[in-house]
């Protein structure tokens, strides 16, 4: 501890807030040294295997997993907040256009403040718990219908209206294609979001916080969340981890081609992770989904998978390193016919429940988040030196 002259005693933590326990939570947690996370009192992989995202986002709003009328009421109100107000919908073509190809994520960011101002959200600090829920169900159900308007519109296409009879995953993939899905790949594609709807105070998570923690409203604190998932090293990996197994492109290249970037100090996309110290249980999970489709793609990766840890095992001994939800999340996604374009912003359709749970969480809290920062730059005051 140090003190410091503005806020009194301050306290030393690890870069990048490693292990620093910043607040408590209700919503959810990851225990990286068992390989396991969880939503509220739930195995966030068994709710994957065993229910329908709607059941989840229920659970991740409410508390509990829903009955059955409970489960039609929530879809209900769910489905019919799929559609978007006129004025957003009318902009969403311009939106397009000035994001130059940068992706529909880039475009969501503005299409979510145009969402929260046409639906009249307002500030969190200023509403009750029952207007904050109503806005955090509108911007997660708004979610898939930008993302995948945006991403026609940018490619010359008309958007595809999102249907109420077709489950929250089936319909994604709808809006998507144009084209109902078949119940193998919508299957598939729901088990990946409901396994990436939280994960503990990742970096898009703490941000909704903060910004939540300023009593801004849903629309603002989600904008900010989607900015941080954005990054490379947090939401954007899948593509560039299906993108390592197109560089190597046959068995034989595996291991030359791993050997040359480990020693060479590279990060091997799709392997390791900032918490897991074992198997990615997502990971895992999304192995069995890829094998239930079969192939020459899916047995690659699963070779790739075993060189690459046997070669990281020699090379580094002692660190636990193995594939992340990123590596299957990529083979999954591509098997379900979805465009490289759209992996990050599926990971997004899926983490908003997480986020919108997360700030409903922290609005209950009035405290600010608001941090110090130690001052390293040259020693003040110094004069102001004249004009020249």
């Amino acid at each position: 501890m140090s003190v410091n002259s503005s806020a009194a005693v301050t306290i030393d933590v690890p870069r990048g807030l490693a292990g620093v326990v910043v607040t408590d939570t209700e919503v959810g947690d990851v225990r990286g040294l068992e390989g396991f996370y969880h939503y509220r009192q739930y195995s966030a992989v068994e709710l994957a295997q065993t229910r329908g995202f709607e059941d989840v986002w229920y659970l991740l709003v409410h508390g509990e997993l829903p009955d059955a009328a409970q489960r039609a009421a929530f879809t209900d109100e769910t489905t019919a907040l799929r559609s978007l107000p006129d004025e957003v919908r009318a902009a969403l073509p311009a939106v397009a256009a000035a994001s130059g190809g940068s992706g529909p994520l880039a475009g969501m960011r503005t299409a979510l403040s145009l969402l929260g101002s046409a639906k009249g959200f307002r500030p969190l600090y200023d509403i009750d718990a029952g207007a904050r829920r109503r806005d955090a169900l509108v911007a997660t159900a708004a979610v898939p219908t930008l993302l995948t308007a945006l991403y026609r519109l940018e490619r010359g296409l008309e958007p595809v209206e999102p249907r109420g009879d077709l489950p929250f995953a089936a319909n994604y993939l709808y809006m998507l294609t144009g084209s109902e899905p078949d119940a193998a790949r919508a299957r598939a594609i729901e088990r990946y979001l409901i396994s990436t709807i939280d994960h503990g105070f990742n970096a898009s998570t703490f941000t909704a916080r903060v910004i939540a923690s300023t009593g801004a409203d849903v629309a603002a604190c989600l904008v900010g969340a989607v900015g941080a998932l954005s990054g490379p090293l947090h939401g954007g990996a899948p593509s560039r981890a299906l993108d390592t197994l197109d560089a190597i492109g046959t068995p034989d290249r595996i291991d030359p081609w791993i050997r040359e970037r480990v020693l060479a100090g590279d990060r091997i996309m799709g392997f390791g992770h900032a918490v897991y110290r074992t198997e990615d249980p997502r990971s895992r999970m999304l192995r069995e989904v890829a094998q239930s489709f079969g192939g020459p793609r899916v047995e690659f990766a699963v070779g790739v998978e075993r060189q690459v840890e046997a070669i990281l095992a020699e090379l580094k001994p002692g660190r636990e390193l193995h594939t992340n939800v990123e590596f299957y999340a990529g083979v999954v996604m591509e098997l379900c016919r979805l465009p490289r374009e759209m992996f990050t912003p599926t990971f997004a359709a899926a983490r908003v429940v997480g986020w919108s749970a997360n700030i409903l969480e922290q609005a209950e809290d009035r405290k600010i988040i608001r941090p110090v920062a130690r001052y390293v730059g040259p020693g003040a005051p110094v004069a102001v030196p004249a004009a020249a």
